[in-house]
C-alpha cells in the first residue's frame, strides 16, 4: 500500500515516518547536554520558518544570512562558508565557536549552563555577550540578530591546521 501510495505522486514510508516523527515544521530538534543538532525534512513547509541573522566576520565585514528556526549558528555560519570554525562539532569541548552576540538579542538566549561557561572561560577576548556558537539555536525572537567573529580563536590543533566541518 506505502508502495502504491508513493508511486502515485505521494512520500515515501520512509519519508512519512519522518515527518510524522518530525511534526509539521519538519524538523526535529534532539538536546542533550545542551549540545544540539537539529535534523531537517528536506521539504518545502521548512521555509516558511526563515530567521535573517548577520555575520560580522573578523575583518568586520556584514553577512547577512537565512536559517531556520532550529539551527545552531555553528552550523549555519558553516553551511554559508563563514570562517568559524568548532573544531569539537559542537560536543562541548573546545571555545573555537565563540562569537559576541548582539546586546539587543542577548537576554532572548538562555542562560549558558556551566559546561557552556567552562569552555568560554578559555575563549580569548571574552565579554559580557560571548556565547558558543553552537549552543545558539535559531528561534523567531532572533530575527535580526548580529553574531560577530572575535579576531582571535584558540585552538588546541597544530598551527595552521584548520579543519572541515563534516
Amino acid at each position: 500500500m506505502a508502495a502504491s501510495w508513493a508511486a502515485s505522486g505521494g512520500v515515501s514510508l520512509t519519508r512519512l515516518r519522518l515527518r510524522l516523527f518530525l511534526g509539521a515544521a519538519g524538523q526535529f530538534l534532539f538536546r542533550g547536554f545542551r549540545t544540539a543538532v537539529a535534523f531537517q525534512a528536506e521539504d518545502e513547509s521548512c521555509t516558511t520558518e526563515v530567521v535573517n541573522v548577520v555575520f560580522i566576520d573578523r575583518s568586520g565585514e556584514k553577512i547577512p544570512v537565512q536559517g531556520r528556526v532550529g539551527d545552531d549558528v555553528l552550523h549555519l555560519a558553516q553551511r554559508h562558508g563563514i570562517d568559524l570554525e568548532g573544531a569539537c562539532e559542537a560536543s562541548l569541548a573546545c571555545s573555537t565557536c565563540h562569537v559576541y552576540v548582539s546586546h539587543d538579542f542577548l537576554d532572548r538566549l538562555p542562560a549558558p549552563d556551566e559546561r557552556e561557561e567552562d569552555m568560554l572561560d578559555m575563549a580569548p577576548l571574552l565579554q559580557e555577550n560571548s556565547r558558543l556558537s553552537c549552543q545558539i539555536i535559531l528561534c523567531k525572537a532572533l530575527e535580526g540578530a548580529e553574531f560577530t567573529i572575535p579576531k582571535i580563536t584558540r585552538n588546541f590543533y597544530v598551527d595552521g591546521h584548520v579543519p572541515k566541518p563534516h
